[in-house]
């Protein structure tokens, strides 16, 4: 599990569409498109939580049984490789 506590980047242009969210990142000149566990695994990373705490939100927002670590792992290192988090 990735440690840190994740921060979305400020500089970010977020806009909501009906499958998740479509980011601009203004500064790289690129276009994320974010389904809706990415959108919201983006949303939980404001600087106050865990990865793994953002797991458990997942596991309450979805009535899974399991909280999904290793995906939100996952994702969380995607989010932060494609530059749209950093560590908190």
């Amino acid at each position: 599990m990735t440690g840190g506590r994740p921060r979305r980047r400020e500089s970010l242009d977020v806009n909501v569409v009906d499958d998740g969210y479509v980011v601009y990142d203004a500064a790289r000149d690129r276009v994320h498109y974010l389904n809706h566990t990415a959108a919201l695994v983006l949303e939980w990373c404001d600087g106050t939580r865990t990865t793994r705490e953002i797991a458990r939100r997942l596991q309450e927002a979805f009535g899974l049984e399991d909280a999904p670590e290793d995906e939100t792992s996952q994702c969380v290192t995607r989010l932060r490789e494609e530059g749209l988090v950093t560590d908190g």
